[in-house]
This record gives structure tokens, sequence and C-alpha cells, in this order.
């Protein structure tokens, strides 16, 4: 009686294995940019600061203009805000456009830290202005940005 449970043999030709692994190689070896949309920068503002109205100035944020590899580059923000009990910065956060995740940084403060700044650095994801946007004891919002060149880009997937 013939075994009717065995499977029929499937053959792949050498060149189509060459073909099928060539092809595997190349598709995992391009890395595919991931990045956050204007949208998504806008949402990431809403959710931490609802509908409240991001002003322009009190905020100096400095980027190189031009950052030769996107992985570390170096960044500094300062709050023009005399940092007293009736005037200071509660939080500052960092939104990026061409990063995949839109909201970048938060750094939190009060009264007692003395100055508003920052100086760190960043992974960017490609060419982009980075806004950076204080939130005050008052629930004011203020804003400032910077324009950097990024010749290596940090953000991509594997």
């Amino acid at each position: 009686m013939p075994d009717h449970s065995a499977q029929p043999e499937k053959t792949f030709s050498r060149r189509a294995l060459i073909r099928l692994g060539a092809g595997s190689v190349l598709i995992a070896a391009t890395p595919l940019p991931a990045f956050a949309t204007p949208d998504d920068v806008k949402a990431a503002q809403q959710e931490l600061f609802g509908s409240r109205v991001i002003r322009e100035g009190r905020v100096t944020l400095k980027l190189p203009a031009i950052a030769e590899n996107g992985y570390s580059v170096p960044f500094s923000v300062d709050i023009d805000s005399p940092m007293t009990e009736e005037d200071h910065v509660r939080q500052i956060a960092i939104f990026s456009p061409r990063n995949p995740i839109a909201n970048v940084a938060r750094f939190q403060f009060g009264p007692r830290a003395g100055r508003a700044a920052v100086a760190t650095r960043i992974r960017l994801g490609g060419t982009q202005a980075v806004q950076a946007v204080a939130e005050m004891n008052d629930g004011s919002l203020w804003s400032g940005s910077a324009q950097t060149v990024v010749t290596l880009a940090a953000c991509v997937v594997l």
C-alpha cells in the first residue's frame, strides 16, 4: 500500500537559493528611516500641555549649524526666568519632527534650581528644526527652536 502521508519533495535550484539569500541580505542591510511627523509633534505637545497656546520667546535653544554625526549632537537650552517662587520654570520639553519619538526629552525644575538651563547631547534622525518648550509656574508656555544640518542620521530602523 502506498504511503500518502509523505509530503512531496520540494527542491530549489542553486540559483534560486543564491537569489533568495542575496535578497534577504540586501533587505536586512538597508536601514529604513523612522521619522515622526509634524502631526506627531503636535500630538506630543497636546498630550503634554493640552490645548494651551505656545508662544515664541524666553527660550534660547542652541544647536551646531552642522552636526557631522547625528548620534551625539550637543545642544543647550536657556530660559529667561528669575527662578523665584513667583516666576520659575516647571519643565522644559524638547521636540524633534524627524526622530522616531517626537518628545525627545523632558527636564523638570523648581524655584531652587537657581537657573533654568540644560546642556547635554541628543540623537537626531536627520536635518531638522528642534523645538524647546518651557512651561512656567503660571501655566504659560514659551518656545524657541534651532535648525541643524545632520550629515549622518542616527535614528534609523534596521
